[in-house]
């Protein structure tokens, strides 16, 4: 076993420095080394890359991290708590690590780590959507994402189209990035536990991506489509353009959202730009 997993127990990181999880940041500790290090795995590789990780805690994940081939590792933390836990792994890193003490919902990653960069994280509950999100606006200028979700929102980002999970999520991630869970971890792996299971998804960008204005036009068209699910894609869509639209588009007016594919999104999409144009 290598340096960085030798180090103190995580168990005892959490109570030197009272990281009793905090549930309004939505705080759930991975402190199983085997276990966090198969997560670093899946987000392989990692050769050369500049890996962001978001949320890290008790520095569980960071030091798997930091056992891989990234290039560097930035650790962005809200909590001073924990902050504090992981400034140690800075000393033994070679350089290797940067800590920023932060809120990450406010910052632009792209301006924090030169490329080429990734993001690995175990993300707090309460921020991982938002998160996402708006990462996919800038997905061209990431590697990869490996990401740990709810399972029931792991879910929600990787479902096909006529299911109960697919939405919004669903067609953002998908337009912009190839989409798999590549691990499940059942609540008990947690401390605390939370009340769901959880899931690792893997999220590589696409090479071509849309430019601004096409994600904010999908944002609105994916936002008032499955915003009223329940009613016909004439009545969602209605402030959009409603039938005139979805005819302009080849598409029934009398579907519903969850019943399109991406690339039916895609063809709504590009037909509202050139009406509003």
């Amino acid at each position: 076993m290598d340096q960085f997993l030798r180090r103190t127990r995580l168990s005892d990181i959490v109570r030197e420095f009272d990281l009793k999880a905090d549930k309004s940041l939505g705080q759930h500790f991975l402190l199983d080394p085997n276990l966090l290090a198969a997560i670093a795995a899946r987000a392989a590789p990692l050769t050369g890359l500049n890996v962001v990780e978001i949320g890290p805690g008790p520095g569980g994940l960071t030091r798997a991290l930091l056992d891989s081939d990234a290039a560097h590792v930035t650790a962005v933390e809200f909590d001073p708590r924990a902050v504090r836990a992981i400034e140690a792994l800075a000393a033994d890193a070679e350089g290797r690590l940067t800590i920023i003490a932060a809120d990450a919902l406010r910052q632009d990653l792209t301006a924090l780590v030169p490329a080429p960069r990734a993001v690995v994280a175990n993300l707090p509950y309460n921020v991982g959507t938002p998160l996402l999100v708006s990462w996919l606006a800038q997905a061209g200028a990431f590697s990869a994402f490996t990401l740990m979700f709810q399972l029931e929102v792991a879910e929600r980002i990787c479902a096909a189209p006529d299911t109960d999970a697919y939405g919004r999520l669903a067609v953002l991630s998908q337009w912009l990035c190839e989409t798999a869970i590549v691990m499940h971890i059942p609540a008990a792996a947690f401390a605390p536990p939370p009340k769901v299971d959880s899931a690792l998804v893997r999220l590589i960008p696409r090479p071509n991506q849309p430019e601004q204005k096409q994600f904010r036009t999908m944002e609105r068209v994916t936002a008032a489509a499955f915003g009223q699910r329940r009613k016909m894609l004439r009545g969602a869509l209605k402030s959009l353009g409603g039938e005139a639209l979805l005819r302009a588009a080849d598409i029934d007016p009398e579907r519903r959202a969850e019943t399109l594919s991406v690339a039916e999104f895609v063809r709504l999409m590009e037909t509202l730009l050139r009406r509003e144009s």
